[in-house]
């Protein structure tokens, strides 16, 4: 009896944890593979700030996203 509950526990915590850096890596590619911004998205949000980018700001703020990744 005790030990069925102690292995049902066991379970659940490996369970729970091979879930959780499961999820983790699935994040992480998904990230990668989709970023949250792109170059188009800075242009479009610095041209409504009123200012026209440049090729070199674009790259400068990409640059400064990844370092954050």
């Amino acid at each position: 009896m005790v030990h069925d509950i102690i292995m049902i526990l066991i379970g659940l915590l490996i369970g729970a944890a091979a879930g959780f850096f499961l999820a983790r890596y699935f994040m992480k590619k998904y990230i990668k593979d989709n970023p949250p911004i792109n170059e188009d998205m800075i242009k479009a949000l610095m041209m409504q700030m009123g200012r026209k980018p440049n090729k070199k700001q674009i790259n400068q703020m990409m640059k400064s996203m990844e370092k954050y990744n």
